[in-house]
């Protein structure tokens, strides 16, 4: 058998549905070979957006996404998905083309070593030098790329190794139990909660990647515990739950940060370091309960006194069974931030302004999708106000990134969600600077015929960072730009453009692109005015009274 019919054989055994890319020359026998499969090979414009997208399938489905670029600026061109998928735990596999690695007459042309590129980005890497460790080498990236903690992978394909002669097999599909956390540990946490006084829970993204949520749900239910959530953990519990307290957006001075200054107990189930941190322990301070797939490590703002390590489901299905409500938990302290909580987020949920506040953004997005629909987000200061005020009835309806926080994956996560949920609808919220820099995947979108919304929130600047400008005292300097005509350029790719004049136009034009078939751009203009005066000033006045 011809070495890359292998490949493509070796892939179809991981039950691969698609490989997202960017091929060139060095990858022609392997695109030859995938013609003839039962993959879908979905052509994208950039590298970056096929790594996006593959990354988002592996996170909605705990299957490892594929994506595929040829050697040298192919292969950079996927150096920043890598990293999102691997700090974010998405399965994710990377195949790139090289020259003939036994004889080339190209000198060093487009040759780096990719392979060492990757090695501090990914869970494995490794060039496949002999056509006969194709089935082993894809078997073995595939297992490491989904088994806790996900992350990516990355096999380089030569040409020549391309064309070789090789046997025909490839590995069985093994699947990986993952052990139960130790008796031990359990009865030392219980032992911990049982003897707290204020316990709080707070959920994160390794909660989010599991069938957790009815677990948790049972967990809260029974103890009666608060619980608040990290950004890639929402939803794993429903949001309007009288336990929730809210999601930790910020990195101090938030009505949450109150709850979890009181809190000398943290049951921290499915969070690490990774992600940016919701608190920041202290010697002498809190306790914490680190419960994981994986213990945690000695960090200097992250040191739990308990790692419950084992598969998370079965350990918090214990920790239900054995603890109750404890008559020496206080948790007024924790009722009377949720009423702060409650009242201070749906403060701006009607103000009609426009240009249009995140805020309100946020409210007529709540209101006009079903508790299964999808939102995507791009980085921006428009995070924050999502991950504060979006309601998530249900996991993984709400994706964000909070581990490598990459501008330009909102436009691409939001094509992959709508290939593996038709059935749902999906819109990407992105800011003007990171819509541009995958924006040329709207031609992907429209080939592809998904059913899509893309909200771009223009303030013809980069809003993120002039908010961080002027917290600290900077001048407003170096962050303005010029936009095209986001109505023009989306219609000149086939897409449909849209400029709202006002608020009541906007929910119109929301309604209308909701309701119909096809990509629809809405150029929405955004007021980022009070970012300063109510997250850096107005939240921390508040939460000292408190």
């Amino acid at each position: 058998m011809k070495a890359s019919d292998l490949f493509i054989k070796a892939l179809e055994n991981e039950g691969v549905e698609y490989i997202f890319g960017v091929p060139g020359e060095e990858n022609l026998d392997f695109l030859q070979s995938l013609k003839n499969s039962k993959i879908k090979l979905i052509l994208t414009r950039h590298e970056q957006g096929a790594g996006f997208m593959a990354a988002t399938y592996g996170r909605l489905t705990g299957k490892a996404g594929v994506c595929l670029s040829t050697l040298g600026p192919g292969a950079t061109n996927l150096v920043t998905p890598a990293a999102y998928a691997q700090l974010g735990a998405m399965p994710m596999m990377m195949i790139t083309g090289q020259k003939p690695i036994k004889k080339s007459k190209q000198a060093s042309f487009q040759i780096i070593d990719v392979v060492d590129l990757m090695r501090p980005i990914t869970k494995f890497t490794k060039q496949i030098v002999n056509s006969n460790n194709i089935a082993s080498s894809v078997r073995e990236a595939f297992r490491l790329a989904i088994e806790e903690r996900p992350g990516a992978v990355h096999l380089e394909l030569p040409e020549d190794i391309a064309q070789e002669d090789c046997e025909p097999d490839v590995f069985e599909v093994v699947g990986h139990i993952i052990p139960k956390a130790d008796d031990i540990a359990i009865d030392q946490a219980v032992k911990m909660i049982q003897d707290a006084k204020m316990p709080l829970l707070l959920i994160g993204a390794g909660a989010n990647r599991k069938i957790t949520c009815e677990a948790l749900r049972e967990f809260v239910d029974t103890t009666g515990i608060y619980f608040f959530t990290t950004q890639m953990g929402k939803g794993v519990i429903d949001e309007r739950h009288a336990q929730y307290l809210g999601t930790a957006a910020l990195s101090s001075n938030d009505f949450i940060h109150t709850a979890i200054d009181q809190a000398d107990l943290i049951i921290n189930v499915g969070h690490d370091v990774i992600e940016k941190p919701p608190f920041f322990m202290k010697k002498g301070g809190k306790k914490v309960i680190h419960v994981n797939f994986s213990p945690a490590g000695v960090d200097p703002v992250y040191f739990p006194q308990l790692n419950v390590v084992g598969d998370i489901t079965p350990t918090v299905k214990k920790l239900s069974q054995r603890i109750a409500k404890q008559q020496n938990w206080d948790f007024s302290f924790f009722e009377k931030v949720k009423k702060e909580v409650a009242q201070h987020l749906s403060t701006y949920f009607k103000d009609e302004r426009f240009p249009m506040l995140p805020q309100r953004l946020v409210n007529l997005l709540r209101e006009s999708l079903a508790p299964q629909d999808i939102i995507t987000l791009d980085n921006g200061v428009y995070k924050l106000w999502f991950a504060r005020n979006y309601t998530c009835y249900q996991p993984n309806t709400l994706l964000l990134d909070n581990a490598l926080a990459s501008m330009g994956a909102g436009l691409p996560s939001a094509m992959a969600v709508n290939m593996i949920h038709p059935d749902k609808k999906v819109v990407a919220v992105c800011g003007d600077g990171g819509f541009m820099m995958n924006s040329q995947e709207l031609e992907t979108a429209i080939r592809l015929k998904l059913n899509l919304t893309v909200i771009i929130l223009n303030d013809n600047a980069f809003g993120m960072i002039k908010w961080k400008q002027e917290d600290m005292g900077f001048d407003d300097f170096g962050l303005d730009y010029k936009n095209p005509d986001f109505v023009k350029y989306a219609e000149s790719y086939g897409a449909n453009g849209y400029r709202p004049a006002n608020d009541g136009d906007f929910q119109e034009i929301l309604r209308h692109c909701l309701e119909t078939d096809g990509v629809h751009v809405i150029d929405l203009p955004v007021d980022y005015s009070l970012n300063h005066p109510i997250l850096n000033v107005m939240l921390k006045q508040k939460t000292q009274k408190l």
